[in-house]
Order: C-alpha cells, then structure tokens, then sequence
C-alpha cells in the first residue's frame, strides 16, 4: 500500500483493502491458530476472497471434525445469545412504534373534530340552545326577539357546516345546496333574510309577535328536516 493518496477519496481503497485482510485472512487465520490446524490446511495459501456459500466448507477442511463441530456449537451459543439480547430491543422498537401510532391516531381524530363547528354529540346541547331561543321568541321583550332570531341564524350557520357546507358566509353556503337534498332551503333563506334585516336595522326593524314567530317557525322547519332538534 506504499504510495497511497493521502486524499480522503483515496482512502477508499486502504480501506477496502483493510476489510478484505480482516475478512478473508486474518479471521480464517484466527480460526486457526484456535484449532491448532497444521499450515496446510486450505487457509494457509488463501490469495483471492472466498465465496459465502464456500466458507462452511474450508473451515470444516481446516479444523477437523471435531474442531469443526466445537466451533459449530460455539456459533449456536453465539446465535441464542445475540437473539436473546435482540428480544427486548425490539419488544422497545414495536411498542414505540405502536405508540407514536396511537398517538398519530388522537392527533388526527382531535384535528377533525376541530374542523366541524358542530358534532353528532353536541346534539342535546342544541336542542338546549333551542329551547333557549323558543323562550326569547316568546317573551314580550323585542330586545329578546332580535337576540333569538341572531341565535338562530348561528345554528342555521352550524348546520350547514354540519352538512358540508363551506363558505364565508350563511348564503354562501346556502347557495351550493342541492334542493333534492334540502327540501327547507326556501324557508332557509326566508328566514336568513330577515336576520340580516335584524343584524343591520336593529332598533329600526318593527318586529311584532306574529313575525317573530313566523320566522323562527321557518329555522323550526330547516332543524326539523335533518333531525337537528326533536
């Protein structure tokens, strides 16, 4: 190896070189200073690398029978030995693999359950909130009115989110819905009509009893049809 590039690229091949003395001439040499096999044996004028498949082969020639058999033995000790200890690295492997799954998993459920507004579970607490707004629509207070009316329109809103509904706004939503599927949509938009009337007129709106009524009759009708409220 006089000679060498001293360059890191031409390091490559001392290393090789060290890697196939090791392997193939200083391990085969070891075995046999072990065994006590006489010089002749087939590893004593080993020049080229051996083939895998014929490595079984020259150490049973060079150790004998009984050397061969000892060092057989002494590599199944070895082989129980190394899977014993690997037993328990992988026990730790598969169990954080299946944790990170687990929590990949929460993660995800926690991500979509965020995205919707409203979810099948929070049903009986909207059936709360309407019964909520039926109070205000019938008391004598127009303030009362106004609010029950916003209320309802925000569960229109989480409605449509409900159904797959997207957009900035209640009529944007609105207007992607397929009629054959929302057979309330007219009321639906009769209905948020007069919330906007509300939401930019306030004080100037003159909502009566009857009106107030009629109107939250109409989200009664949307709510209804998809079993939002009993």
């Amino acid at each position: 190896m006089d000679g060498a590039d001293g360059s890191f690229t031409g390091a490559f091949p001392g290393t090789f070189w060290l890697f196939g003395e090791l392997i193939f001439r200083w391990v085969p040499a070891t075995v046999i200073a072990i065994l006590n096999t006489s010089p002749s044996s087939p590893f004593a004028n080993l020049q080229e690398p051996v083939a895998a498949w014929n490595v079984p082969a020259l150490l049973a020639q060079a150790s004998g029978q009984a050397g061969y058999e000892v060092l057989i033995k002494g590599w199944f000790v070895f082989a129980l030995i190394s899977i014993a200890i690997s037993i328990p690295f992988l026990a730790v492997v598969l169990y954080c693999w299946i944790r990170i799954f687990q929590i990949r998993r929460r993660e995800e459920l926690a991500f979509r359950a965020a995205q919707r507004t409203v979810a099948e579970v929070d049903i009986p607490r909207t059936q709360l909130r309407w019964n909520r707004i039926e109070e205000q629509a019938g008391s004598s207070n127009p303030e009362s009115w106004r609010l029950a009316i916003l209320e309802a329109d925000i569960m229109l809103s989480e409605l449509l989110d409900l159904q797959g509904y997207k957009g900035e706004t209640i009529a944007d939503k609105m207007k992607q819905v397929d009629r054959a599927q929302f057979n309330s949509i007219d009321a639906a938009w009769d209905a948020h009509k007069v919330r906007n009337r509300v939401a930019h007129e306030g004080d100037i709106i003159d909502l009566t009893p009857r009106e107030v009524r009629r109107v939250i009759g109409l989200y009664n009708r949307v709510f209804k049809e998809f079993r939002y409220i009993e």
